[in-house]
């Protein structure tokens, strides 16, 4: 598998997405402190992580016995570069208002 088809495949899971932005609010966090963030076991938690490691998402370091993980937001913007950044801001910008009046938010 490439290496942005790991990325897609773990940011689509909505669990893997909140361990991300909990790593971005705090980096360093051990796997108790992670489950302690989501109501799923421990294995599931564990699984999660190692997806997004395999898609390096997530770095991590020991500290003795402690496995502490960081978040790393390189390959996002690796998305973002090829996937995002080519589209006109300003075009976006417009339609983002625009679905915003609609939708009356």
């Amino acid at each position: 598998m490439k290496e942005i088809d790991k990325v897609f495949k773990a940011l689509a899971d909505p669990n893997r997405r909140e361990l991300l932005d909990r790593l971005h609010k705090r980096n360093g966090q051990s796997l108790n402190e992670l489950c302690g963030i989501l109501d799923m076991a421990r294995q599931s938690v564990t699984q999660h992580l190692e997806i997004l490691e395999d898609a390096n998402l997530v770095t991590v370091r020991w500290e003795g016995r402690r496995k502490l993980h960081f978040f790393n937001p390189v390959p996002i913007h690796d998305i973002y570069a090829r996937w995002i950044r080519k589209f006109e801001e300003q075009r976006l910008e417009a339609l983002h208002n625009l679905k915003n009046r609609l939708e009356g938010n």
